[in-house]
């Protein structure tokens, strides 16, 4: 694949990746993790680090996943690894904040990991596809 159409697919990547994310956060669960962690949260959130979070990860999941994935053919492989790559991307996080954080919930733990692997599923499949159709 040319580095053109890797730039293409990283981009189409981080805006899919950007889009259910923030239906996510700002949507679906934003009551959930009020109430979890309403003690903690930022009043106003600091979008550079949320960015720089956004680029590694699609540069990650680009990297070790959906890349491999399109030359080895295999959807299911993707898929697979997706979802062992979320785990392992947010698992970092989440089981950092409950080793180092007074009173972490574990319910907040439980959801990011089943999230960190259906958005990196869900991001990588539709990358997936999308690389398969630029080659």
């Amino acid at each position: 694949m040319s580095f053109a159409k890797i730039v293409i697919l990283y981009f189409s990547s981080l805006a899919v990746f950007f889009a259910i994310d923030l239906l996510w956060l700002g949507v679906i669960s934003k009551n959930f993790y009020s109430a979890q962690l309403g003690h903690l949260l930022a009043a106003k959130a600091n979008w550079i680090p949320a960015l720089i979070f956004y680029l590694l990860f699609i540069a990650g999941i680009l990297v070790f996943v959906v890349i491999p994935g399109i030359e080895g053919g295999s959807l299911l492989k993707t898929a697979l690894m997706a979802a062992l790559f979320g785990l392992v991307c947010y698992a970092t996080y989440d089981l950092t904040n409950m080793a180092t954080i007074k009173s972490w919930p574990v319910i907040v733990t439980v959801v990011d990991l089943i999230w960190g692997m259906f958005i990196s599923t869900s991001v990588a499949v539709i990358a997936y596809y999308i690389g398969r159709m630029l080659i």
